[in-house]
Formats: structure tokens, C-alpha cells, sequence
């Protein structure tokens, strides 16, 4: 990772360009990046790769925005999460952050429908990672920051917590605490999406860990038989918990396993939400087109250890040292700072000031709104009341009668 892998093609702090406002610059932009062989490659270059289109140029200022303001969203949702856990002695909640990984969750979501009736809107199943994918899929932040403390209030009345955030009024079905089982039950979704023809799209976000699995070769392997409308988005950020993924994976790109299965693999910058844009878009046009699945692979980075705040400070981002959970230092400092210096705020920010489409006061002014609803969020979330343990076993069972709908 070097400054030629920067997409502004130039240090964070560069002034911006003049020449920014016109969409032909951002297609040159992108055509630049794409030409420079950056040592994160945009595609995998296998016989199964997919050419991937340049969709982020000929965005609306509006809609660009819009991804830079999610990004920011979830970064300061991570922080104050953070703060919380490492400062408030009964805060009861938890979390396996996802800063560092923010332009995944972005890129992909904002290349989805997220809006409108249930069986209009495309459908994401998340890991046990999901504060990401949940906001960027437009789940309520301060509904979720209660469940995340087990609130009456929260989004699933305190029940799931974190690993089992669920949304289903903008698609975000759920959250899942095992690796693995996450992508067949998204494959179930894109199957049903084919039979009743709806033109959804069923997209599971999972990490690099899930390879070793066998329901990542499963959900694929029958995408790939049935054609589904499925995109299966693996975050690598290089750890299993806390081992290297090479550890289980024998191949330099996970995605390479699409040539099995006879579909498009797309290795991706994890940094840069324009090109996850880019091959997120490419894919779900291919998935309503009927064409079937698609595998990406996102190359990024979690600024924080696998779970919890251990290492980290308060007011400071990511967590560095010795983790008493993993019993070791796992990650050499040095990683984490380099992995830093291509922090996706930053290139989002930068590259969108030099297309004209944000300024540095504006940009500002987003972020601490972001950080400003983050901090109101969770004081929300502190005046609900916690849910019951006398109501446990409620929606355990079905109560009343269920018409038998396959007689229907």
C-alpha cells in the first residue's frame, strides 16, 4: 500500500481541484485509476473476472454526498460506541466495530434499493460485523444504539443485540453470529426473488474467514446452478479473529474460488468507495439482468481489534498493543498505522473536494453532524428502558392459527 494506490492520485491534504464540477473530469479520473496498476487491483485479473463499468463518475452531486455522509455516519457511530464501552461502567453493550471498513458497506449499499415496499427493496444479510452494513442500508441509528444495550425500545425490542440487528422496512434482514450460514439464507432470498420475477437482489456481507466454510462454496456453488440474483460481498481485512487469513485460505485472492463455479470474481479496493461502487453496481445490474451471482472481494482493514475496545483509548480511533482476548499482540502497530494512512474517509472526502463536488468547510460540517448524531443517539438510547426478563420467551413461539399458504 503506497501513495500510488491513493485514488486522488496525490497526498490527503492536496488542494482541491478546480476542475472538478464537470462528469467528463471524473471519467478521466477513474480511467487514470484504472490505468495506474495500483498495487490494490481493481479486478481480478482471472478468466472469470468481470469487467467492471465506471458508474461513480456520472453520479449526481447529491447522491455523492450522500455516500460521504454515510461513511462519516458509521465512523462516528464506531467512536462513540467505543467511548462508550471504555468509559461508561453501565453501558451494557457491545460491538464488533467496523471502522476501516466503512467505503464497503457504502459502495455496495449505495448501488442497492433500499427504499419502498417489502418486496421491492433488495435484501442484505449481514455478519456478525453489522453496525456497518446496518447504517448504510438506512436502519435507524438511534434505534439501533438501543438494542445494541438491550433496550425495549430497540430495534428488535432488545432481544437480538448487536450479532442479530434486524430491519426489514429498508431491507437490512439480519445480522448473524455464526460464519457461514448467513449466505444460505441470502441464497434462499435470491431464489425467491427468481421465481416470483421482483427484480430484488439478495446480497450477503461476510468476512474472509467464511471461505473455510462449506456454506460459502454451497450458497455459490447453487447461485451459480439456478442463476440467482445474488452478490456475495467478502470483506478481507486479513484476520480471523485473530489469525491471518492465509492461514486457511491457500490463494493470494479469495476470489479466485469464482472460477469454480463459473462466475465472476472482483478483487477491489476496500478504501475507496467509488470503486466498490463501481463492481458493486456492475454486479447488481448483472443480477436483475438475470446473469446470475457475483463474488467480490473488498481488500480492507478493521481499525479496532475483533472484538470489543481492547487496546483502544478514548477519543482516539483504532486500538493498538496487546489484546488480553487474543492473549498476545496480534497485530504489528505499523500494520494498522499503514492500513490508516488509506483511511476511506479521507479518500472519499478528498476525491470528492477534488471533483468540486464538496468543500473543505462542508465536509467539515457533515462530519460533525454525523458525529454530532452518534453522540444524540446513544444519549437516546440511555433514557429507554431495558427490556424484561419476565417477557425471555416472548416470539419464541407462533401464538394463534398460521394458514397453510403452500395450500392456499
Amino acid at each position: 500500500m503506497t501513495d500510488a494506490t491513493t485514488p486522488t492520485g496525490a497526498p490527503h491534504d492536496a488542494p482541491p481541484s478546480a476542475e472538478g464540477l464537470l462528469p467528463s473530469n471524473r471519467r478521466g479520473f477513474f480511467k487514470a485509476v484504472a490505468g495506474a496498476g495500483a498495487a490494490v487491483s481493481l479486478l481480478n485479473k482471472s478468466a472469470w473476472a468481470q469487467e467492471i463499468g465506471y458508474w461513480a463518475k456520472d453520479l449526481p452531486g447529491d447522491k455523492l454526498v450522500q455516500m460521504y455522509t454515510d461513511i462519516v455516519r458509521i465512523r462516528w457511530h464506531e467512536r462513540t460506541m467505543v467511548d462508550k464501552m471504555l468509559t461508561d461502567t453501565k453501558y451494557r453493550g457491545y460491538n464488533h466495530f467496523y471502522a476501516g471498513q466503512e467505503a464497503v458497506a457504502v459502495g455496495v449499499c449505495s448501488a442497492l434499493n433500499n427504499k419502498g415496499s417489502f418486496d421491492q427493496v433488495d435484501f442484505v444479510y449481514s455478519s456478525h460485523r453489522p453496525t456497518g452494513h446496518a447504517i448504510a442500508k438506512g436502519v435507524d441509528m438511534k434505534k439501533m444504539a438501543a438494542e445494541n444495550d438491550f433496550r425495549a425500545t430497540g430495534l428488535n425490542g432488545g432481544y437480538g443485540g448487536e450479532m442479530h440487528l434486524s430491519d426489514k422496512s429498508c431491507g437490512f434482514i439480519g445480522a448473524d453470529g455464526m460464519i457461514g450460514p448467513g449466505h444460505v439464507i441470502a441464497t434462499g432470498s435470491a431464489f425467491a426473488f427468481k421465481a416470483r420475477g421482483s427484480k430484488q437482489v439478495s446480497v450477503v456481507f461476510a468476512g474472509d474467514g467464511t471461505y473455510a466454510t462449506p456454506h460459502f462454496h454451497a450458497a455459490l456453488n447453487n447461485a451459480a446452478l439456478l442463476k440467482l440474483p445474488f452478490i456475495y460481498v467478502l470483506e478481507n481485512n486479513l484476520y480471523h479473529q485473530y489469525a491471518h487469513y492465509s492461514y486457511s485460505c491457500p490463494m493470494k485472492d479469495i476470489a479466485d474460488a469464482a472460477r469454480t463455479y463459473r462466475i465472476p470474481g472482483v478483487v477491489v479496493d476496500g478504501q475507496d468507495v467509488f470503486q466498490v461502487y463501481n463492481a458493486a453496481k456492475t454486479a447488481v445490474d448483472r443480477a436483475r439482468a438475470g446473469e446470475g451471482p457475483t463474488l467480490i472481494e473488498a481488500k480492507t482493514y478493521r481499525y479496532y481489534n475483533h472484538w470489543g475496545a481492547p487496546g483502544a483509548k478514548p477519543g482516539e480511533l483504532g486500538a493498538f498493543g496487546y489484546d488480553p482476548l487474543a492473549i498476545s499482540t496480534f497485530r504489528p502497530e505499523r500494520e494498522v498505522r499503514e492500513w490508516m494512512q488509506r483511511d476511506p474517509v479521507d479518500i472519499c472526502r478528498n476525491v470528492l473536494i477534488s471533483w468540486g463536488v464538496l468543500d473543505r468547510a462542508r465536509a467539515d460540517r457533515i462530519e460533525a453532524a454525523a458525529k454530532q448524531e452518534a453522540i444524540d443517539a446513544f444519549a437516546w438510547a440511555d433514557q429507554q428502558p431495558f427490556c424484561k426478563p419476565e417477557d425471555g420467551l416472548k416470539h419464541v413461539y407462533t401464538t394463534g392459527s398460521v394458514a397453510a399458504r403452500q395450500f392456499g
